[in-house]
């Protein structure tokens, strides 16, 4: 089946129906699969987006496994974006005292850390999404100037809000449209975080009519001043392509740094 570039997926047609499994070798990202069975477990929690349901995930030699429900594609019929942006708002309701997670997890192929008992939105992205990607960055030879006071402006531009269960890799990838016109989340990097992450990823590379954001922005307001921090909750996500695919996110990057700093 079409997919990302980490793992090797396959639908598999069996006497029971037909059903989706993801595979890989153990060693290369350890406990993968049971992150993602785990992120996949508190979507569904929450009762807002469609989510394939969990069979199973183990291990089989030198190999991780993670099978799910195959959901039939369907259509997009007009109110589908209507819904999206619904289930999106009644996603983001759900919160936690902290920003993080109990459990680490992946975002695409690098670890994702999350466990924290930290109650403030900038310093929770700081020290758990900007740094170890920066430091990561540094590993493979790109250096960045004056970090710190980019960090120092995040203080007077990020707004205090609760933390939020975001879906955490929110791209045109990550979704699809089920029979019934029916909106299905996969392949998430959840975490309790700033909510506009998610916003801020679905604009990163496209693929969501402007209708969504003004539906969930009715459902579910965003505070002031939001769009103008669209690009500071992309940094995460482009320090990541960075981090996997190099240099051509360089200047992606750079830019946002200088805008801030």
């Amino acid at each position: 089946m079409q997919g990302g570039d980490i793992n090797d997926v396959f639908l598999l047609k069996t006497t029971i129906g037909n059903k989706v499994v993801k595979i890989n070798f153990t060693s290369r990202f350890p406990k993968m699969f049971e992150k993602e069975a785990d992120g996949l477990k508190r979507l569904a929690e929450t009762k807002s987006f469609k989510i394939p349901k969990i069979i199973g995930f183990g291990e089989i030699s030198t190999y991780s496994y993670l099978l799910l429900e195959y959901i039939s594609p369907g259509e997009k019929q007009k109110d589908f974006w209507v819904n999206f942006a619904k289930n999106l708002a009644i996603l983001h309701q759900n919160s936690s005292p902290t920003f993080g997670l109990d459990t680490d997890n992946y975002i695409g192929s690098l670890p994702q850390y999350n466990k924290s008992e930290i109650k403030n939105p900038v310093d929770f992205y700081i020290e758990k999404r900007l740094q170890p990607q920066f430091e990561l960055a540094k590993q493979q030879g790109f250096t960045f100037k004056e970090l710190s006071i980019f960090y120092k402006n995040l203080e007077e531009i990020i707004p205090f809000e609760k933390p939020a269960l975001i879906h955490g890799d929110l791209w045109g990838g990550n979704y699809l449209t089920a029979k019934n016109n029916t909106p299905v989340l996969i392949d998430p990097a959840v975490a309790f975080a700033p909510r506009e992450m998610d916003i801020a990823m679905m604009k990163l590379f496209g693929g969501f009519p402007e209708e969504v954001f003004a539906i969930y922005h009715e459902i579910f307001p965003m505070q002031k001043d939001w769009e103008d921090r669209i690009k500071i909750w992309q940094l995460y996500y482009v320090l990541v392509h960075l981090n996997l695919f190099g240099r051509s996110y360089l200047n992606a990057v750079k830019n946002i740094l200088k805008r801030f700093s």
